[in-house]
Formats: C-alpha cells, sequence, structure tokens
C-alpha cells in the first residue's frame, strides 16, 4: 500500500502539513507542558497558603473559644474554585470541620495520616497524593499545645480546564495555518508544475519509446531554472539520437558476440586494464565479471602467463596489428591442475587510425592437451600390451621344444646324481616361464562372454604378474581367499580390475611395505539380500589426499605425473558398472592419521543377466568414504 502521495503537488501539501503538524505538536507538548509545571508550582504556592491560613483562623477561634468560627472558615475556604474540600483534624487525625459532608463520618486516608509526623510547626506541608491528588496540611497550636491540623486539597478541574483552553486555542491556530500554508502552496505550484509537467511528459515519452522523436523539442514556457532544464534535456535527447543510430548496431553485434561466443574474450584500454570481458573468460580466471573491470593482468593471472599476454598486447598497440595463436601455460592455483590456453590479439579501432582497445582471444586448450598425452600415453600401452602377447605367443614354441629336449635329457641313463637335479631346477623354472606367458596372453585374449571363474586362479595370475616387483620391494603380501570361491563374470575385465588397483597399490608403496588382496562371499551394502563376492586390496603406502580421493575415478587425473594416464580407475569403474558393482574408497596420508594407506573395495553380485560386451550400463555407483 502507497502512503505517501505520487503527484508534486500532493507531496508539497502533504510535506507543509506534515511539517507544521509536527511544529503544532512540538509547540503544544512544550506549551502543555510548562502549564503543567506552572500550575503545579501556583497550587503549591496556593495551597500552603490557604492551609495556614486555615490554620491561622482556628488558631484564633480556639484562643477565643469560638469553635464556630472554625467551621465557618472552613466552609469560605471550600468555596474557593480551586479547592475540593478542605477540612480540620484533631492531632490524632479526627476530623472535626469539613467544607463536604458530615465530619463524622469522613476519615483521613493512609498516605494523610503518614504525613501527620513531617507536618512542620510553621509553615505548611504540601504533598502529591493517589491520583494526581495535590494537597496541603498545616500545624494548628495555641500556644504551645498542639490542637489539630488544617488540610486543604486542590481542585483539578480547575487547571485542566485551564490546558484545555490553551489545546484548543493551539488548535485554532494550527488549523488556521495549515489553511492559508495550503493555499499558498497551490497558488505557488502552479508556476512550477507546468514546466515540470512537460519536462515529465517528456521525459516518459523517451522512456516509452526512444526512436519517437514527434515528442521533442519541449516547449520552454517559463524563464527560469526549470527552463534552462528543459532546453538542456533538449539538447541531451538530440545528442542521444544522433549517437543512437550509429551504436545500436554495434553494440548488439558486440553483446552478442560476447554473449554467445563459446571462447574467452576481453578488451583492454592501453594501460592493459580490463574494460570488458565475457563470462567464459571469467570462468578462465575464476574471478567474477565485475572482479575484470579496472584491473590489470597481473592481478588476475600468474606473473608469467600476465607478462606474456601483455607483451602481446603491447606488439598490437605499437605495430597496430594482431597477433595470432601463441600457447599459455600455467597451472591453477587452487587446484594446481595444468592448463594451456591458445590465445591471440588484435586491434579495436574507432577510427582508421586511432586504435582504441586491444581484443583478447583466448581458447582453453587444458582438456584437448590432456587427452591427448593421456591418448598417446594408452597407445603406448596398448601396443606394449600387443606386443609383449605376440612375444609370449611366439615363446611357446621354443619352450615346448626345450621342454621336450629336457624331458628326454632328464630319461638319459648316463647322467649322474647331480646332472638329474639340474635338470629338473630348469624343467620348474621353464614351467614358470610358460606359465608367466599363458597369463600375459589371458590378459590381451579377454574371453567374449561371461562365464563361471574360480578367483583363486583368477587373484594368483594378477599377483603372480606382479612377483618380481613384490620381490623388489620385500613386501608382504597376505592373501585371503577361499580356493572354492567362484563368480560369473567376465574374468578379463574383472582381472584388469584387479591389475589396476593392485598395481596402483604397489605404486603408493614403500620398501619393506604391506599388501592385503582379500576375496570372499558376501552381499551387496546397499541390498543385503543380493549376494556376491567382496574384493578387498589395501596396502600401506602413501595414501591419498582429499582432493586425490574426490577425483581418483575421474579420466586422465593422475597423480602419477608422468608416468601415469589417469583411465586405469576410471576403465575399472566402467567395468564395475556393467557388472553392477559398487565401489569403496578409503584412503589417507600420513598427515591425517597416525598411519597412511589405502582400502579398495569392490563388491560384484552374483548376476547371471550381464550386458554383452559390448554393452556398458551406467548402474552402480563409485561410494568415496573419506
Amino acid at each position: 500500500m502507497r502512503l505517501w502521495p505520487r503527484t508534486f503537488r500532493s507531496q508539497m501539501l502533504a510535506g507543509l502539513i506534515l511539517l507544521e503538524t509536527l511544529s503544532l505538536t512540538l509547540f503544544a507538548g512544550l506549551l502543555v507542558h510548562q502549564q503543567n509545571v506552572d500550575v503545579y508550582s501556583l497550587a503549591r504556592v496556593r495551597l500552603n497558603f490557604e492551609a495556614s491560613s486555615v490554620a491561622l483562623q482556628a488558631a484564633e477561634a480556639l484562643a477565643q473559644n469560638r469553635p464556630g468560627w472554625i467551621a465557618l472558615s472552613v466552609r469560605m475556604m471550600g468555596e474557593a474554585p480551586t479547592v475540593s474540600v478542605a477540612k480540620v483534624t484533631d492531632p490524632v487525625g479526627k476530623v472535626l470541620f469539613a467544607s463536604k459532608g458530615e465530619a463524622d463520618e469522613l476519615r483521613l486516608s493512609p498516605e494523610e495520616l503518614a504525613q501527620i509526623p513531617h507536618i512542620p510547626r510553621d509553615g505548611a506541608l504540601f504533598f502529591a497524593g493517589a491520583g494526581k491528588r495535590w494537597e496541603s496540611v498545616a500545624a494548628i497550636y495555641t500556644g504551645a499545645d498542639l490542637r489539630g491540623f488544617a488540610w486543604v486539597e486542590y481542585q483539578n478541574t480547575w487547571s485542566k480546564e485551564q490546558i484545555d483552553g490553551t489545546i484548543h486555542g493551539i488548535l485554532l491556530f494550527g488549523a488556521i495555518w495549515v489553511i492559508a500554508s495550503a493555499v499558498l502552496v497551490l497558488i505557488m505550484y502552479r508556476s512550477i508544475s507546468r514546466p515540470l509537467a512537460i519536462l515529465h511528459s517528456g521525459t516518459q515519452a523517451l522512456m516509452t519509446d526512444p526512436d519517437d522523436g514527434s515528442h521533442f523539442p519541449l516547449p520552454i514556457g517559463v524563464q527560469n531554472e526549470i527552463g534552462d532544464l528543459i532546453q538542456a534535456f533538449n539538447r541531451m535527447v538530440a545528442s542521444i539520437a544522433e549517437q543512437r543510430a550509429g551504436l545500436n548496431d554495434t553494440l548488439s553485434l558486440l553483446d552478442s558476440m560476447l554473449a554467445n561466443a563459446p571462447i574467452g574474450l576481453a578488451f583492454f584500454e592501453p594501460g592493459y586494464r580490463f574494460t570488458r570481458v565475457n563470462q567464459v573468460f571469467a570462468n578462465l580466471t575464476g574471478v567474477p565479471l565485475s572482479g575484470h573491470l579496472g584491473r590489470t593482468l597481473p592481478e588476475l593471472l600468474p606473473h608469467a602467463a600476465a607478462q606474456q599476454i601483455e607483451n602481446a598486447l603491447n606488439r598490437v598497440f605499437d605495430e597496430k596489428a594482431p597477433f595470432y595463436s601463441f600457447e599459455l601455460n600455467g597451472h591453477d592455483a587452487k587446484t594446481g591442475r595444468p592448463w594451456t590456453w591458445i590465445v591471440s590479439a588484435y586491434p579495436v579501432r574507432t577510427t582508421p587510425q586511432q586504435i582504441r582497445w586491444a581484443g583478447l582471444i583466448v581458447m582453453d586448450a587444458s582438456d584437448r592437451k590432456r587427452s591427448e598425452d593421456a591418448l598417446r600415453k594408452a597407445e603406448k600401452l596398448a601396443v606394449t600390451g600387443r606386443l609383449a602377447a605376440s612375444i609370449a605367443h611366439e615363446i611357446n614354441n621354443p619352450l615346448e621344444a626345450i621342454t621336450n629336449i629336457l624331458f628326454l635329457l632328464k630319461n638319459y641313463s648316463g647322467l649322474q646324481d647331480g646332472a638329474t637335479n639340474y635338470v629338473s631346477m630348469a624343467e620348474y623354472e621353464l614351467r614358470r616361464i610358460s606359465e608367466i606367458t599363458q597369463q600375459t596372453l589371458r590378459f590381451y585374449r579377454q574371453p567374449t562372454m561371461p562365464a563361471r571363474t574360480n578367483m583363486t586362479e583368477l587373484l594368483g595370475s594378477v599377483l603372480s604378474l606382479y612377483q618380481g616387483r613384490f620381490n623388489s620391494l620385500n613386501l608382504q603380501i597376505e592373501r585371503e581367499y577361499d580356493p572354492e570361491l567362484e563368480l560369473f563374470c567376465y574374468s578379463g575385465e574383472i582381472r584388469q580390475v584387479l591389475a589396476n588397483v593392485v598395481g596402483n597399490s604397489i605404486d603408493a608403496s614403500q620398501h619393506r611395505g604391506r599388501l592385503i588382496v582379500r576375496a570372499r562371499a558376501s552381499h551387496s551394502w546397499k541390498d543385503p539380500q543380493r549376494a556376491g563376492v567382496r574384493f578387498t586390496v589395501a596396502d600401506t603406502g602413501t595414501g591419498m589426499d582429499r582432493e586425490a580421493r574426490k577425483r581418483a575415478f575421474e579420466a586422465f587425473f593422475t597423480t602419477k605425473e608422468s608416468t601415469g594416464t589417469g583411465l586405469g580407475l576410471w576403465v575399472s569403474l566402467e567395468i564395475l558398472n556393467k557388472h553392477h558393482g559398487i565401489v569403496h574408497l578409503r584412503s589417507r596420508t600420513a598427515g591425517e592419521g597416525k598411519s597412511s594407506g589405502t582400502v579398495f573395495q569392490f563388491f560384484i553380485p552374483e548376476d547371471g543377466a550381464l550386458p554383452p560386451p559390448a554393452e556398458t550400463p551406467s548402474e552402480g555407483t563409485a561410494t568415496i568414504v573419506n
């Protein structure tokens, strides 16, 4: 609800009335307050005088033994306009004479009785009772004998009438003052409102349709400050109309380009301060749009990157030519991740000879570069895997021939016992070589359909693959799984998941570390009715911090610098989703607890309806537990 009027005339009237009302209220309050003070002072003096007068007359009457004079004096005092009641009591407070009512029926109030001990011998005692009741009392002496007290109570009606009369006079004066001021405002308003109404209508027309010039120029009917204001307004409208025609198209094109371009755009003045940026550039710097304006490059970007961009902008301003496609590298201040920008700079001209700004085009090539690096590493690994499989396949033929030769040599009767032992040792090592080649071929030649697989054999093949690294680090390996445990799955893919996890644990482990590999029949953490197999790989390695735990399953994220691709856990998660599995990851570094390490657990249900190899459903979730 709008309380304040909208029009200028109504606002002037309302403001004037409000000001005058407040002034009159303040004046009336002060006047009434002062009158109350004066009434109180006057009443106090008068009551003291009247009480003393009654006491003096009563003393003279008692001295002449004429008590009737006391009653007459009390009645006469009660007739005074400022006296409500007058009475005379004995020394203990018994009413003897009263101006109103019967004396035998009247009693002093507790407040009046409480004043008796404080009544002075000479003069009167003034006191205020309940309900704004004012009263004065004086002692009656004949010689040295206390004969009683004279009481006089003030009549409040008289003082109230005086104050009411004052208020009525103020109200009448205020009404006349407000009416006279309102008439004056109405008279002055016409000389102000008409030119203001013209200026207001012109402003409304300009706001409603800026391109409509039929209302301009506005007529100037007064020769004062408002007339000067209308004239300046006409000049401003004319200037805006001239500029709008050339600016509208340019601004529309620029705004559209800034808002919708999929690249970062920024504009700089010659001092290399930002004048405008788009949202994509703000996202690249991590600073809000408003935080760029007026700031310099070193305030928002690393020193090296800012220096390179300033060099490019300097060439644009000096040579008045664009500077295309140079690569800019740096690291994010918050995450530490590297980024790569492809940057181009070009001049923005206001005239053919003058360069007003320099524009900057930034393309974020960070993801593309990381993807290219990771894909190159992945391709190298794939080539290495194919080469290893080819070598393993080719080794099988000579291994078979050597096996036959050793068999014949072992059964040769001319060998001594020592030579036979050496032949047995060679056969044992040859069987180990054959087993390694078979495991290598298993990793490369994956089965095309799911089947029931013995988990002991699967885990054994994975751990055998890393036996050399176990020995070099002197790791303590603890195997905990049932020899009869089986699972319906893609055995090659589960072997790949375990190989990725075990390989990560080895990479994070130190000399004489501990590695636990466990598999057991279990039930789903989310659905206890769903049976399956729970795998656990735990190590006492360096662990992962909070940021690494959050991003562990992201593609191309790695903590191994140049030796990692960032694809191992990402591929593993895809395989577990395909098997409808659930993942738990717990890890901590030495700074987060007494000891560091990582526990990787995943549950795979006994599911007889696994999708074909070409399908990768998005079911299953990776739950990271810190």
